[in-house]
């Protein structure tokens, strides 16, 4: 007999998702529960999203609060969640000037916007961008027209124009595509959707090095890789590598629709100007209150040195499995944003621990992603190690 839940979503939502078939209820802390009270250890975080895991008290009371006194208002009128919450992730990403949006694809639209304003102000003739292979950010046409995936990008095309596509870790490769009419590079720090590659130091200081010589912008996409998935708040920031334009959602809201995209003084003083650009929902008050609250818990909880403690005995762990487990080829990743690489179809493991009532997550190049809420303690890792054992076994 067929839930009826799925039952109604079959008949009347567009089939875009290939759904699990489970009718998801409630959570609390590590743990999602379905309909029928069975509950599965969460190792996706609604991809990478619930860093503060479920039911944190602090985050639902101050949300609660907000609706009772203002949930939406047009952004022709100020009001104090919104500059709070600005001030602070300014503040946590080393940004001068924030926008907020609804999405991370909105973050990334918003971002490739500036770059051609910088452009376009500065009369230099430039509106290229250079991206990565094996990248991912977003489905709307702007960023998916920076995605380097084949399978993603032709059923759209023709996309923007002026987009060529470099090797990740790979300085020559971007060398070669730099031109005079260059105005962006955009990248991952640790590229998630194509199979969790971190960035090397010396890569990300050598593109760093020709956008200050050449004036092009260095664009950073942290939308799953931030908001302290790293052991950092943003990635970059254990490199040392500053970007002119920072795209982040998902994480900075715990489960609320929000992203922002943030950049520095010598950008927002020389792009976007009243009418370039605009949002009906973003930074409304309800995402705001969201954002402010989540770093707020960031700072009490003390929630990246967690992720910086509890890392080494996640990687410990998913290493253990790599030289006891011939069908686990690779570990790869940092923090709280981990990969294995597995022969067998990640699929069908994918389903497998499921029905164990663990959840994961799949990526490109037969790649296992593990990206847990930041709240993960060792147990929840001996759980997940215990099944995903009998999963691949």
């Amino acid at each position: 007999m067929v839930n009826k839940s799925i039952e109604l979503s079959e008949e009347n939502l567009l089939h875009i998702y290939n759904r699990f078939p489970i009718i998801l209820d409630h959570g609390e802390g590590m743990y999602l529960y379905d309909e029928s009270g069975k509950k599965y250890l969460d190792f996706g975080a609604g991809f990478a999203v619930s860093v503060l895991g479920y039911g944190n008290k602090k985050l639902l009371e101050a949300l609660k609060e907000q609706i009772d006194l203002l949930y939406h208002t047009s952004n022709l009128y100020y009001h104090m969640n919104s500059a709070e919450a600005a001030e602070k992730l300014n503040k946590y990403a080393q940004m001068d000037k924030i926008f907020f949006t609804n999405s991370g694809a909105e973050a990334i639209e918003g971002a490739l916007k500036t770059a051609r304003k910088y452009a376009y102000n500065k009369k230099s003739g430039k509106y290229q961008f250079i991206a990565m292979e094996n990248s991912f950010h977003g489905r709307t046409f702007g960023a998916l027209s920076v995605t380097g995936h084949d399978a993603y990008r032709e059923p759209f095309e023709p996309l923007i124009p002026g987009v060529s596509f470099g090797k990740f870790n790979n300085i020559e490769s971007i060398k070669n595509l730099v031109t005079d009419k260059t105005c962006a590079i955009i990248l991952e720090p640790i590229q998630g959707e194509g199979g969790i590659h971190v960035a090397t130091q010396e890569f990300l200081e050598a593109v760093r090095k020709i956008c200050d010589e050449k004036d092009i912008l260095l664009i950073f996409d942290e939308v799953q890789c931030g908001m302290g998935r790293s052991g950092d708040m943003f990635a970059w920031q254990s490199y040392g590598v500053k970007p002119d334009i920072l795209a982040m959602a998902k994480g900075i809201g715990s489960g609320i629709p929000v992203g922002a995209f943030g950049m520095t003084k010598k950008v927002a003083e020389s792009s976007l100007k009243p009418g370039d650009h605009g949002t009906t929902y973003g930074g409304n008050p309800l995402a705001c209150k969201a954002v402010k609250t989540v770093l707020d818990i960031f700072e009490e909880e003390n929630i990246l040195n967690h992720v910086r403690e509890i890392t080494p005995y996640l990687e410990s762990a998913l290493d253990s499995l790599v030289q006891d487990l011939d069908c686990v080829l690779e570990r790869r990743g940092t923090g709280l944003m981990q990969g294995i690489v597995i022969k067998q179809p990640v699929s069908q493991v994918c389903i497998r621990a499921m029905e164990e009532g663990l959840l994961v997550l799949q990526a490109q190049g037969n790649v296992l992603r593990l990206v847990p809420p930041l709240i993960v303690e060792k147990e929840h890792i001996d759980e997940m190690i215990d099944k995903l054992k009998k999963v691949l076994l």
